[in-house]
């Protein structure tokens, strides 16, 4: 055997394993580890017992990051506005506890035994759902089930552009229809035949569609900057990365870190929490998401455009002819 495909065989034999040891780590490694960390809560009431409240909730260190609030109702409009994940409000008819499990089911699991297991049995904690889940998905999976399939489209029209040989201004116009109609039929599923979404209709396909764009611009740049690696590189990067980090299935700041911070500035990530804010919450905090997504288009799409003109310059595309060029004439029988 020739030492060139022996040296192939061996390359093989060593990625497989490599690849699937760091997919085991990106997902098994945040799941193993999720805990509150910095977690966004707030406390509302009169200055002692809130004070109290407030002990209670620090009295592990790091978990939670507590706003304190005036009333219940600054409390509540916290939350709609995705300042808080939840909040306990102390006053003259007991404790309180305010969650949005359209936020997190998995915050507001945590925060209802925090909060209730220290509560005394003659007085009670009355647990309020300030934003609830769609009854078409009542604990929250489906959003959480749709990031690996919208991340993977991002990654087939970045890879199916490059593969077909697409360059320049017509790779970013196929690229701009193939995220347009993805987010149409991904909206047409998820909010009008399964419920699971119940936002503005055209917001939400706005949301799948500009995460579908930011995931295929960026596999399509790396692919035109360094070749057909570039696309392994890409879907490395959003699939076996951005998913697990997303945090989609909990909350960002139940991931250890920098997994959790790492995940909203991946285009898997910010769609997520973009998806989430015009589903549930009117759009609210779903500026920095959305500009997110907008910096990893323009950077794809600058990278493609980069690429193309490299390529061009260079030779290694030559330009096609636009029509084929005419047959020879036969030469007349003699």
């Amino acid at each position: 055997m020739s030492p060139a495909p022996a040296r192939r065989m061996i390359a093989v034999m060593v990625l497989i394993p490599v690849v699937v040891a760091l997919a085991l780590w990106a997902f098994a490694w945040p799941a193993a580890r999720t805990a509150p960390r910095d977690l966004p809560v707030g406390v509302a009431g009169p200055a002692a017992a809130a004070a109290a409240v407030e002990d209670g909730l620090t009295r592990h260190a790091g978990a939670f990051d507590v706003h304190r609030f005036d009333d219940g109702a600054a409390a509540r409009d916290a939350i709609e506005d995705r300042v808080v994940y939840g909040a306990v409000v102390v006053g003259a008819q007991g404790t309180e506890l305010l969650v949005a499990p359209a936020a997190s089911p998995v915050v507001a699991q945590l925060l209802r035994e925090a909060v209730t297991a220290g509560a005394p049995a003659d007085a009670p904690v009355r647990v309020t759902e300030v934003v609830s889940l769609p009854e078409g998905d009542p604990r929250g999976s489906a959003l959480a089930a749709s990031v690996l399939p919208i991340a993977l489209a991002g990654v087939a029209a970045g890879a199916l552009v490059t593969l077909s040989g697409l360059r320049g201004a017509r790779a970013g116009v196929t690229l701009l229809g193939a995220a347009a109609l993805v987010g149409l039929t991904a909206t047409a599923l998820t909010h009008s035949w399964l419920g699971v979404l119940d936002g503005d209709w055209w917001a939400e396909a706005g949301a799948l569609g500009l995460t579908v764009l930011a995931v295929g611009s960026a596999v399509a740049g790396l692919a035109a900057l360094l070749g057909t690696p570039g696309v392994g590189l890409g879907a490395l990067l959003m699939v076996l990365i951005g998913n697990p980090f997303s945090g989609a299935a909990s909350a960002p700041e139940l991931l250890p870190e920098p997994a959790g911070a790492l995940g909203q500035w991946l285009p898997p990530g910010a769609g997520a929490s973009l998806l989430r804010s015009v589903a549930y919450f009117d759009g609210r905090a779903s500026g920095g998401a959305a500009l997110t997504l907008t910096l990893w288009v323009v950077l794809g799409f600058t990278a493609v455009l980069a690429g193309a003109r490299l390529r061009a310059r260079t030779g290694t595309t030559p330009p096609q002819p636009e029509h084929p060029a005419p047959a020879p004439a036969s030469a007349p029988a003699a």
